[in-house]
């Protein structure tokens, strides 16, 4: 009896408008999608309803599973669609496949606007909470969420699904096949954090690099500092640049459009190898989890080509993961580092929206960050004009730094 219920009601459908009025059209779309997501079809039954007014009639359809079943309904006249799948968890937890049955129903027939919610059926304790419980496993045993008040936007890219959320708590939330990338009321934790103790522990930082970093953040933070001159964004997934500026503005506040940006797209890891050595004074490694396309930029041999495009007391900074609960990618994550450069300081926070604390990092050949005393980072700020900051401050720098016992154990 326990199980995942996903609805949702889609208008202003842009498909294809056979995918509205032709039974076996629709049906060939959910026999794909049950057999892509790895659940069972049993058995089928989908109806086209009959011209109606001189209006073409809606398909009323269902797929039985094995794991129980999926239903929709499609009204042509208002390019609307109904959809709910519901899978059984008694034995097997189903979610995650019913969830990619969801998103990509979603994406093929990409609606103008979209209303979802999530039920937990069957438990002791059932939810009824209106809204989309969202939510993310940090490893196989821990798993948090939030709840989202309606889905902004589900897009399909050739490489992932990128989704935008309305939430009561952070505000315009951000995801990558299902994985929290930012949100508007809480990506200064990890923005500021990642790009402040690197840049103002180097002198006058005049160019930099970002390797994923598509919603801006990372870069809205570099161009804080007065003599920063030019930024690449290296991004892969053209979307994920789209998606951001059509809902992303107050994380990027108008970067991606500045005149010392430039945005390429590509993959990160091609660029670098086709750079010139010597170009960046700072690196930041914005990117996915290791286990995601980006994983080939989680390699020293990408660390090696990293550090040949950086000047000399240049900075790499990247996230490396939670120490509380992915504490054996955290130490794999700093040994590959310190096997390129001789400067590596991991730092640690919260944040919010990653339900945990954090790990980043800091790398280079010379430039050490905790070398810089509070007070000196009080002059930069205050030379480079830096005053609108949530998070980072020249104390915070330094706590960065210190890490509890159990990190330090994990990256000694």
């Amino acid at each position: 009896m326990q199980g995942l219920h996903l609805t949702a009601d889609l208008y202003g459908c842009r498909c294809e408008p056979a995918l509205l009025i032709d039974a076996e059209r629709l049906a060939g779309l959910c026999r794909r999608a049950v057999s892509e997501c790895g659940l069972t079809l049993v058995d089928e039954k989908f109806f086209t309803f009959p011209d109606y007014d001189g209006q073409p009639g809606g398909v009323t359809g269902a797929a039985l599973l094995a794991e129980s079943h999926l239903a929709l309904h499609t009204w042509p006249e208002r390019q609307g669609v109904t959809l709910d799948v519901y899978v059984c968890n008694f034995s097997t937890d189903n979610s995650a496949k019913a969830e990619r049955v969801l998103n990509d129903l979603i994406v093929a027939f990409a609606p103008g606007e979209q209303h979802t919610n999530r039920l937990l059926r069957g438990s002791a304790d059932p939810q009824s909470q209106a809204g989309e419980l969202l939510i993310e496993w940090l490893n196989p045993e821990s798993a948090f969420g939030y709840r989202a008040q309606r889905r902004l936007e589900t897009v399909r890219s050739p490489y992932q699904t990128i989704e935008v959320f309305d939430t009561t708590q952070f505000g315009k939330l951000f995801r990558l096949d299902g994985w929290y990338m930012t949100s508007e009321r809480d990506e200064f934790f990890y923005h500021e954090s990642m790009i402040h103790p690197a840049a103002l522990a180097h002198p006058a930082p005049e160019s930099a690099l970002v390797i994923g970093g598509g919603d801006g953040g990372s870069t809205e933070e570099l161009l804080k500092h007065p003599t920063m001159r030019s930024v690449v964004i290296a991004e892969l997934d053209e979307a994920v640049i789209g998606v951001a500026r059509k809902h992303l503005h107050s994380v990027h506040r108008g970067a991606l459009d500045d005149p010392r940006v430039r945005v390429v797209i590509g993959d990160g890891h091609d660029y670098v190898e086709r750079c010139e050595a010597a170009q960046f004074d700072l690196v930041v490694l914005d990117l996915t989890d290791p286990d995601t396309p980006a994983h080939r930029l989680y390699t020293p041999g990408f660390y090696r080509l990293v550090r040949r495009v950086m000047r000399p007391g240049a900075a790499l900074t990247l996230h490396i993961g939670s120490p509380v609960f992915q504490p054996e990618r955290v130490t794999q994550a700093v040994r590959d580092l310190r096997s390129v450069f001789p400067q590596v300081r991991p730092m640690g926070l919260y944040i919010p929206l990653y339900g945990s604390y954090w790990g980043l990092a800091c790398a280079s050949e010379s430039l050490d960050p905790r070398a810089c005393s509070p007070v000196e980072l009080e002059q930069r700020l205050a030379a480079r004009g830096i005053r609108d900051l949530s998070y980072y401050n020249a104390d915070v720098h330094h706590a960065l730094f210190a890490l509890p016992n159990y990190f330090r154990d994990l990256v000694r």
